[in-house]
């Protein structure tokens, strides 16, 4: 049927109201879920209060309440869940381990930085009830497709509207709905469009017929307009039709006509289209929303690099401050910090080690009132979560401020907690002369700290200091004796590649200096050396590895930007995890290539020894090759919204920004769109010059414009240049704590080009 004056291209017929788990009537565990049960909501050893809990008919939405609270509820969505841990397997389950069993207690952890919920079920029955249903609902999301996620959403919308429960909407609840949605729509004009929709003339939207109001609001003329420049009849896109788009606009080099049948199997809806080997409309849309269509480059998503060279031929993802959930000052300390870290891909732990009560080490902020962790419980949780989520070595850099009796006791923890995990000696028996591979030290966890003399010594069997120099990390702890501290050598002996000394000179690094031994620098020294010796730190860091960590004065944990130290070749740039923003989304974006492993192959530039490279004058390099990048921003589908207020709508722009070496460090925006934040329309194009590709990440964010404050953040989404798909393609963006916030998404067109 005909609207805005263009035929629907959708032939396909939907069945929004769905269920998220199909077979529900067989599944007595989601069956048990939706009657609900009363369980326990435990969030410290005396904060223990009954709650009853139930999944609703949805399948999507936990609701719960407390027996005193009246009518007031709360509910979360099962897609803000990432994970459940069964037993006690939290601090705070741990901690009333004595009072409940493990069998009726269960962890459900969020995504991004949200506290975890811990729950004591009534009976081990019931905890197992809940742990695999909300296991199968996580699962069945995750195996959903772009589409089914679509559907999901608009059937969320479709309850928040629906204010009587009645199971349709009359016209005051969707223009209601259309607030919610960030859709700023004449009366006039919404009125048309629900008239329309409302087959039955009964004056409200039931089912399909809300699937097809929802499908008028959202027709996407940006698309169909690519769509008919390459469709011969307007109607389809015949193979070669798709050959040519492919080929000319989203720059497919190889086997394009079998790409393009492939496209057409995997996208196609209608069976009658397959058969004619073409694409319709909602085929095209389809591809563009996939993986195949968005921004980033599914060959870059899995392991793509080669990881058999030297560990610090390597970026390696690293965590500041690891056991801290919030500031530096007074903020909680927490295992949970070291398995959100490990679980994000993260390869460096920090662990700062002081002597606690009855002879075990702790872990915490020291000289602050941040609360305290035991050592072994930091080793356990690191040993448990090191390799769920990558195989590659785990580095625990340790700040040691423990007497020499508690060192031996650390060392005692880390064999007896980790046994083969734990690296205790060279791979090859021998002294040596280039650091192995993350490949070669797959499984091992590496300790970072202090050791008595060299690996050298520890071969010929002629160490017999038990002294330590004090490293940078020293120089920077409050009232630390810079006196040469003593070190445990049971301790000593469990560092093998990742010596921490104390830096000197690069002159002196380059002469003196041991393969495996470490430096670490605050991110004003590290700044520092850039600034007079940017070409030598890179030499440098082509042999050895170089940690780089933020200010002792940023005690709200706020991070620095990396990218600058990534200039450097620095590989272990440590941020505060627990705190969103800038720093981590550019961490986040660059170690979403190579499988999430953690390790990112450094540039050859920034590896070879006979290669000089200064980040500061990078057309002096051997083999510059600048390009020309040029970003058409086109549309914004279904932004979120950014203020409660019921009447406010967003004005969206674009801001792409570049980060990389200081002569590609830009930004520019688009226009901004007055009231629309559901489908706005820019076709704004920015164009950059980026003289180092290899370094560069593009971070696109998208902002609500307010010209009497500072702009609210929408979303973002960052990726380095070199993941980059050409063409139109879409760009899913994250959340302020970089998880996915679907259906929003901006959809562009990129062009990168040669400019020699």
């Amino acid at each position: 049927m005909p609207y805005n004056g263009v035929k629907a291209p959708f032939d396909r017929d939907y069945d929004l109201f769905f269920p998220l788990f199909s077979g529900i009537a067989e599944d007595d565990n989601l069956q048990s879920m939706l009657v609900g049960a009363v369980m326990r909501k435990i969030k410290s050893r005396t904060w223990k209060k009954q709650r009853y809990f139930k999944l609703e008919d949805d399948c999507m939405t936990i609701w719960y309440k407390s027996k005193k609270a009246g009518n007031a509820h709360s509910t979360f969505s099962v897609s803000d869940v990432e994970a459940i841990r069964e037993g006690h397997q939290s601090e705070v389950l741990l901690s009333i381990a004595d009072e409940f069993p493990a069998e009726r207690c269960f962890t459900m952890v969020f995504r991004g930085r949200r506290a975890n919920l811990d729950l004591v079920a009534e009976s081990a029955e019931e905890a197992e009830s809940w742990i695999r249903g909300m296991r199968k609902l996580i699962e069945n999301l995750e195996n959903m497709g772009e589409r089914e996620k679509l559907d999901q959403w608009i059937w969320d919308w479709f309850k928040k509207a629906d204010k009587n429960n009645d199971g349709r909407m009359n016209f005051k609840e969707v223009q209601n709905l259309l607030k919610m949605m960030n859709v700023d729509m004449n009366e006039q004009h919404a009125h048309r469009l629900f008239t329309m929709a409302d087959k039955s003339q009964s004056g409200t939207l039931e089912d399909d017929e809300f699937v097809l109001f929802y499908k008028m609001l959202t027709q996407r003329e940006d698309v169909l307009r690519v769509f008919q420049r390459y469709s011969a009849d307007g109607q389809k896109l015949s193979l070669s039709d798709l050959d040519h788009f492919l080929r000319e606009e989203q720059l497919v080099g190889d086997n394009v006509q079998q790409y393009a049948k492939q496209l057409i199997e995997l996208y196609e809806p209608s069976d009658r289209a397959k058969l004619l080997n073409a694409m319709t409309f909602d085929g095209f849309l389809m591809y563009l929303g996939s993986a195949e269509g968005s921004i980033f480059s599914p060959q870059r998503r899995g392991v793509y690099q080669d990881m058999s060279q030297p560990l610090c031929h390597y970026f390696i993802s690293s965590s500041h401050n690891t056991y801290l959930m919030e500031d530096q000052l007074r903020g909680q300390s927490s295992v949970e910090g070291y398995i959100r870290a490990l679980k994000r891909g993260c390869r460096c732990v920090e662990v700062d080690c002081w002597d606690g009560a009855n002879g075990e080490p702790i872990v915490y902020h020291g000289h602050t009132f941040t609360s305290k962790i035991l050592f072994k419980d930091v080793v356990s949780a690191v040993g448990k979560y090191a390799f769920k989520v990558s195989d590659y070595p785990v580095i625990l850099s340790i700040e040691n401020h423990c007497s020499v009796e508690q060192q031996r006791v650390m060392a005692q923890h880390l064999n007896h907690i980790l046994g083969d995990k734990l690296l205790k000696s060279t791979l090859d028996g021998k002294a040596p002369i280039r650091l192995p591979s993350p490949e070669d030290l797959k499984g091992k966890i590496l300790l970072k700290a202090k050791k008595i003399g060299g690996l050298e010594e520890s071969f010929s069997g002629t160490e017999d200091s038990l002294t330590g120099e004090p490293s940078d990390e020293d120089e920077n702890s409050r009232n630390f004796d810079k006196s040469k501290q003593r070190l445990s050598k049971e301790l000593s002996d469990c560092v093998v590649y990742c010596k921490s000394v104390r830096f000197n000179s690069f002159k002196h690094a380059r002469i003196h200096s041991k393969v495996y031994e470490v430096a670490s620098f605050t991110e004003y020294k590290a700044r520092k050396h850039l600034r007079e010796a940017g070409t030598e730190f890179v030499l440098h860091n082509s042999r050895q590895l170089t940690r780089v960590y933020p200010s002792g004065f940023r005690t709200d944990s706020s991070n620095f930007g990396p990218q600058e130290m990534w200039n450097a070749g620095c590989q272990i740039v440590a941020l505060n995890f627990q705190t969103a923003g800038e720093g981590m989304d550019l961490n986040d974006g660059l170690f979403s290539q190579n499988g999430r492993c953690g390790y990112v192959l450094k540039p050859s530039f920034m590896r070879e020894v006979e290669k000089t490279f200064d980040p500061e004058m990078p057309q002096k390099l051997d083999g510059y090759n600048p390009v020309m990048l040029n970003i058409q921003v086109i549309s914004g589908q279904q932004l979120p919204k950014v203020n409660i207020k019921e009447d406010s709508i967003v004005d969206p722009l674009v801001r792409v920004e570049i980060h990389g070496v200081p002569t590609d460090q830009a930004k520019q925006e688009t226009r901004y769109i007055d009231n629309n934040g559901f489908n706005p329309v820019w076709y704004d194009t920015l164009r950059f010059t980026i003289h180092t590709p290899d370094l560069a990440m593009v971070r696109f964010v998208v902002e609500d414009y307010d010209k009497t404050s500072k702009n609210d953040f929408v979303g973002q989404y960052t990726l380095p240049l070199t993941c980059m798909q050409q063409g139109y393609r879409h760009i899913y963006l994250l959340s302020k704590d970089g998880t996915s916030i679907p259906p929003s998404s901006l959809f562009v067109h990129i062009r990168i080009t040669g400019l020699k």
